[in-house]
């Protein structure tokens, strides 16, 4: 009695180990051709492509590396980079601002006598906005390879762009995502932080700063039009520049505009670059709902991520640098609440990305909840702008 339906589970079994064999077999396919190809070539030849196979194998094998292990991947970095600011001497300054000189001890004079307690040369608060954005780039250039420019990256998955594939695109997608708050940070310290109102000059490091960031994101050492310059070379220019207007800074030689009205309009770019992102996410949602198998939801949701990444650091440095403007307009509570959600936000890292139905019960919707936190974000941000418009 049971004979039919072992058999028929025999048949089932049996077409579907056909079909991976076949699909197998066209895998395979080319490296058999390519393997009979090489036997059969004198032994000069042979050494020139195997040197080449061989080199090729190890840019792979340095890419699977680069893109699978993220060195200092932290959510909390803000506190690292915003530890003098919450010093008690810096506490309540604005970026720019004079603080308090300490007292440094002065030489003996020529009797022997002690030495007299003399001031300090002046000082001035630097701008975190420009520190973290620093370090941001150093953490995508420096501290881990810069994915977009990479060779393997541009050859793609046998020719097929990375990002049409389901492997390694996510810390590329994620260092994108922060990169493009980088450029909008760095325009915005340009054009309206970095300097007093709209009529003075602009800061040149600063301006140096944001030439370097509009750089190309994937040029590598030979473009279309001949040698040019990789992007890591090209931003780590920026981290110079930017550590060199908070030196000026530090010095008060340089500017730092924290006027309220800049930050109503800083506030107004980052809530339209949220906005603008969710809609990306939910462009995808709408496109496809293939849950585990959609291979553009993984760089979808890891550049949103990325962007919330660099946008928790960048808020958190400006609620340092116009600490007396949110203070005296009484948004300590709802930045506080803003940012505490952002940090909970980037709590979900999932091993896989799936991009189903928002009702399925088996696939969940990664890209919702993403565009939920990006919203939720943004909406406080324009509750902070509201205040800030009164």
């Amino acid at each position: 009695m049971l004979d039919p339906i072992v058999n028929f589970f025999t048949w089932i079994f049996q077409r579907i180990g056909r079909g991976i064999g076949l699909v197998i077999g066209i895998i395979l396919w080319p490296f058999m051709w390519v393997g009979r190809w090489y036997g059969r070539r004198g032994l000069i030849l042979r050494a020139v492509v195997g040197v080449a196979l061989v080199v090729l194998i190890g840019l792979y094998a340095y890419f699977f590396y680069v893109t699978q292990f993220w060195r200092d991947f932290d959510p909390d970095y803000p506190a690292r980079i915003l530890a003098a600011s919450n010093s008690p001497q810096m506490a309540n300054a604005l970026a720019g601002d004079p603080v308090a000189p300490a007292t440094q001890q002065a030489g003996g004079n020529a009797s022997g006598g002690t030495g007299q307690a003399a001031p300090a040369p002046q000082s001035c608060k630097r701008s975190e906005i420009a520190a973290v954005t620093a370090d941001l780039i150093d953490f995508n250039v420096n501290r881990n390879a810069w994915i977009s420019s990479m060779l393997v990256s541009k050859l793609g998955f046998f020719g097929m762009p990375w990002r049409n594939t389901p492997f390694f695109d996510n810390k590329a997608a994620f260092q994108l995502g922060i990169n493009q708050v980088l450029r909008r940070t760095t325009t915005e310290l340009v054009d309206t932080l970095g300097r007093a109102r709209g009529t003075s000059r602009i800061d040149q490091n600063l301006q140096d700063a944001r030439t370097a960031m509009s750089w190309d994101e994937s040029a590598w050492y030979i473009g279309v039009r001949g040698p040019t310059r990789p992007t890591p070379s090209v931003y780590r220019e920026a981290i110079r520049k930017l550590g060199a207007f908070n030196d000026d800074l530090a010095k008060c030689q340089a500017t730092f505009d924290a006027r309220a009205d800049n930050l109503l309009q800083f506030l107004d770019r980052i809530a339209g670059d949220m906005g603008s992102t969710s809609d990306i996410l939910r462009g995808q949602i709408e496109a496809s709902d293939a849950g585990w198998f959609d291979p553009r939801a993984d760089d979808r949701f890891w550049f949103a991520y990325g962007q919330l990444y660099a946008y928790y650091g960048i808020l958190s440095a400006t609620r340092s640098d116009f600490t007396s403007v949110i203070r005296e307009r009484n948004l300590a509570t709802v930045w506080d609440t803003m940012q505490t959600q952002m940090r909970d936000a980037l709590n979900m890292q999932p091993w896989i990305i799936s991009n189903g139905n928002e009702s399925s019960f088996i696939f969940p919707s990664h890209l919702a909840t993403m565009g939920f936190n990006l919203l939720r974000a943004r909406s406080q941000i324009v509750e902070i702008r509201g205040v800030l418009d009164r």
